[in-house]
């Protein structure tokens, strides 16, 4: 009559395991020793080779200044682009021009105005690409983003990189783990069905 239980213990024991496979992933935060087994969970001891390959990845596979240089040139002859550059213009025309050279504001007319704002805004918009160029690659060269990577997720805590990787994977290691009572409980099936003949 007790081996019908065996289904319920293997799964149990299925379980089981699964979950503490799970748990190990990031624990014990700190190597811990036991005669002479050294164990420390596969995240907090790997964490460094981590840090790096997502630097890597980050750095050659999901995002490049390049990108943002292309991103920002597409956006860059956008309407509100060109509303804030005239808006700028109008300003410097109206109350900086009378200011830094008074007797050129004696002659400004909206004649003048126009004639003068209407090239220098096809003059600054043509400029836009290069100038968005240059300060692309001032900041390929100050920033390095497989470094910066690296730093943040090397400086996380175990905590932190546990919360994170749990928050993106929660449900799959809840199916881990549903998985090993499932498993288990078809083992114990076969070992009642072998068991019964």
């Amino acid at each position: 009559m007790l081996i019908y239980f065996l289904p319920v213990i293997a799964a149990l024991i299925g379980w089981l395991t699964n979950y503490i496979a799970v748990k190990m992933l990031f624990h014990p935060r700190l190597e811990k020793k036991f005669l002479i087994l050294r164990i420390q969970g596969v995240f907090p001891k790997r964490q460094k080779a981590l840090a790096l390959k997502l630097g890597d990845m980050v750095a050659n596979e999901l995002f490049s200044i390049e990108d943002v240089k292309s991103r920002l040139k597409e956006e860059s002859s956008g309407e509100e682009i060109m509303e804030a550059l005239a808006g700028k213009i109008d300003e410097f025309i109206e109350e900086k021009l009378p200011t830094a050279i008074p007797m050129a504001a004696m002659f400004m007319n909206s004649t003048m105005v126009d004639a003068i704002k209407k090239p220098l805004i096809e003059s600054l918009e043509s400029a836009i690409p290069t100038i968005i160029d240059k300060i692309g690659d001032h900041i390929e060269e100050a920033v390095d983003i497989r470094e910066i990577v690296r730093e943040k997720v090397e400086a996380f805590s175990s905590d932190k990189l546990e919360s994170i990787l749990f928050g993106i994977m929660k449900k799959e290691f809840k199916f881990i783990e549903l998985v090993g009572g499932v498993l288990g409980f078809m083992i114990g099936i076969f070992q009642v069905l072998i068991l019964q003949i």
